[in-house]
């Protein structure tokens, strides 16, 4: 029998010894790792593309003339006196960096399970640099919005920024990335088994959309069905921002207590599970 403590081991790989041992001071010494991840991640998506990076602003500028003609100008809906182009832009890029969070961490035991099986590394490197390559993503995005609402600013449009709730919007996307982190790593482990989750994972997060103030205001919504919007997390997070840079929004710190208790929850059950999971998953996968 092998004595480890006699042998001159930098490392010692073995078995997690429970639920709630994440090993986050393991994910730390890979931070190079996780760098090349991001990396990865940014890069390749748009990689032999004729227009490259651009696709990154193109995207929310072509959702939001959509928006903009459709529920604009089509339907009609109210969107709290903002500009619509605004209006829809604002909820268009926040909710875009949820939903990529989701999506892509939905897809990390599938889509890297033969890197997984063939090299030791912290599991949890790949969801959390998919939270980062997808944060650079929302940062560009959310850049050009602020220059759009600069220009509009500049021709007379009356728009309130709230430099408090500026202030406070780092919260607000770490509780994004939290619950799109909790999210994608619980849809993750249930697909090691269940593959149908995958193909639900797209029209779920269209339908939840629809269920969050992006293309409509809370205020529009009849008092006696508010409840079911706000009972929805990232309801309160999209009104913080528009509130933060446009100054219209409907406002709540219980609410906003509530999405990140919420979030808090959701990313410690993900967790656990993702832990379990990660054991055992290379004889399901």
């Amino acid at each position: 029998m092998i004595n480890l403590e006699e042998e001159n081991w930098s490392l010692i790989i073995e078995p997690q010894r429970g639920l709630l041992d994440l090993r986050l001071g393991e994910l730390w010494r890979y931070k190079d790792l996780v760098a090349l991840f991001v990396r990865r991640d940014f890069v390749s998506i748009y990689k032999q593309t004729i227009l490259g990076p651009l696709w990154y602003l193109i995207q929310p500028l072509l959702t939001t003339i959509t928006f903009t003609v459709i529920f604009g100008n089509i339907a009609s809906l109210p969107t709290d006196g903002l500009p619509q182009f605004l209006f829809y832009m604002s909820g268009a890029v926040v909710w875009s960096y949820f939903s990529s969070c989701l999506t892509k961490t939905s897809e990390t035991f599938v889509q890297n399970a033969n890197l997984f099986g063939k090299v030791y590394f912290p599991r949890l490197a790949v969801p959390v640099s998919i939270l980062i390559s997808s944060l650079i993503t929302f940062i560009i995005q959310f850049a050009m919005f602020v220059l759009f609402a600069l220009y509009f600013t500049l021709r007379g449009t009356p728009i309130q920024p709230n430099w408090l709730w500026i202030a406070l919007s780092p919260i607000f996307i770490i509780m994004m990335a939290g619950l799109g982190l909790g999210f994608g790593i619980i849809i993750s482990s249930l697909t090691t088994k269940y593959r149908d989750l995958r193909f639900m994972v797209q029209f779920g997060v269209q339908l939840l959309m629809y269920a969050t103030p992006v293309i409509y205001p809370v205020s529009s919504i009849p008092q006696r069905f508010q409840w079911i919007i706000l009972a929805n997390p990232m309801t309160s997070i999209i009104e913080a921002f528009r509130y933060a840079f446009l100054g219209a929004g409907t406002v709540s710190v219980n609410s906003l207590l509530y999405s990140f208790c919420f979030m808090v929850v959701i990313v410690a059950v993900g967790s656990v599970i993702f832990n379990r999971v990660e054991q055992t998953f290379m004889d399901t996968v």
